[in-house]
């Protein structure tokens, strides 16, 4: 299967005049919108037979499996369909500054196998890929599983990414990653569709799709070593014109003149991340050397940590004021490692974005901290991954070149 890079539309009906397809079928089954051979003649108006032959099509391609039912008069009887989530794996990588999550999941997100190692991305894309190409084989192989039934590989990155092209855009904590084709790279050495995608576009798309799926605008902020956020609108991810939409850590905040790692001086992210904390708390004389260490001293009530933490999350609010306004949301998510912190960073946030923003951008917003955890970036990951490689013309595109067999997967 090739992919365009183009993002598929999220809908909830069939709309009047769209050609319904065997793979727009499988869509509707699996976002939930019909889920029975009924419903789908329901929701897009096609006669029985049509569904029945395009229904029997997914069936026999492994994509689709059916549960008996009860017999509907003199038809076949109505069983509910479900996407078959054993189609197929798929791995997930997430970057970070210092370490590399790896995973292997079926196409429900259930973790198959999982393995965290450390790997300093500031190392550049050459070594660190070719660590996690070794790393990917390794997984498959304790995990036991067929790589020929890999569907795609998910690869999250901390920066912007332009997804046309799967390559990093400038990321100020990437150095030497800027243009590099990880897509191109990966894709030719695993031999499956590649997705490359900033982590917190990652985490915020797992946040919704997991606990948020009816709110139509999510904003998540993911505080840790540095800062970053991730938007969904509708359903789908809003990455801007070339994937630099919430890069909210490198807006220049007023008479600040600390040296952010971008290279620029008063950006949020040099004030207010945990990288920012670590060096203020050391200021201190206290003993901290990561980002772990303030949490551990929040955790245990240090004073000094607790201001500071509190300080930090009123930093970002001054900042999400304004973004705010603009995106007016209704669920703002805070994540990172500043989400673990007894609530003192989203209390402090918390505090400057109801004092500061007009009551209507505020009016029916909730602020609240990750449900997810650690393992956003993984769930999202699969979403994107799913959504992408089943989207209605990739389906088609297969069902179309005769590749019927149940154990191959989409390519």
């Amino acid at each position: 299967m090739q992919w365009s890079g183009a993002p598929e539309p999220y809908p909830d009906r069939v709309q009047p005049g769209n050609a319904v397809s065997a793979g727009l079928l499988l869509q509707l089954v699996r976002r939930g919108t019909a889920t029975t051979r009924r419903e789908l003649i329901r929701a897009t108006g096609l006669s029985r037979s049509t569904v029945t032959q395009r229904v029997d099509m997914l069936l026999a391609a492994g994509l689709l499996r059916e549960t008996a039912g009860e017999a509907e008069g003199r038809g076949r009887p109505s069983g509910a369909l479900a996407f078959d989530e054993g189609f197929g794996h798929i791995m997930a990588v997430g970057l970070h500054r210092n370490r590399a999550e790896l995973a292997v999941l079926d196409l429900g997100g259930r973790v198959l196998h999982r393995r965290e190692y450390g790997i300093a991305i500031a190392d550049g894309p050459e070594p660190v890929l070719r660590e996690v190409e070794a790393k990917l084989d390794a997984l498959v192989a304790e995990a036991g599983i067929d790589p020929a039934h890999t569907v795609a590989l998910g690869i999250g990155v901390p920066g912007p990414v332009d997804v046309s092209v799967g390559r990093p855009m400038h990321p100020p904590v990437m150095p030497g990653w800027h243009d590099y084709p990880v897509r191109e790279r990966l894709a030719a050495r695993l031999g499956v569709p590649v997705f490359v995608e900033n982590d917190a576009n990652l985490m915020a798309l797992g946040e919704q799709r997991t606990h948020w799926r009816s709110v139509p605008t999510l904003l998540l902020v993911t505080v840790g070593t540095g800062i970053g956020a991730g938007i969904v609108i509708e359903g789908r991810l809003y990455r801007g014109v070339d994937g630099g939409a919430g890069d909210i850590g490198h807006i220049r905040m007023h008479g600040r003149d600390e040296r952010c790692a971008c290279g620029a001086v008063g950006c949020l992210a040099a004030v207010a991340s945990g990288a920012a904390l670590v060096r203020q708390l050391d200021a201190l004389g206290k003993d901290v050397s990561d980002v772990a260490d303030v949490r551990r001293l929040v955790q245990q009530g240090d004073a000094d940590a607790v201001a500071a933490v509190r300080a930090a999350g009123q930093l970002a609010g001054e900042v999400l004021t304004t973004v705010v306004s603009v995106l007016n949301p209704e669920i703002l998510v805070l994540a990172g490692d500043m989400a673990h912190t007894n609530e003192h960073f989203v209390t402090g946030l918390r505090e400057l974005i109801y004092q500061r923003s007009l009551p209507r951008a505020t009016r029916n917003l909730r602020v609240v901290s990750t449900k997810l955890g650690e393992s956003a970036l993984v769930v999202g990951m699969v979403e994107l991954v799913v959504d992408e490689a089943f989207a209605p013309a990739a389906v088609d595109a297969w069902l179309a070149a005769g590749s019927g067999d149940a154990a191959r997967p989409l390519r």
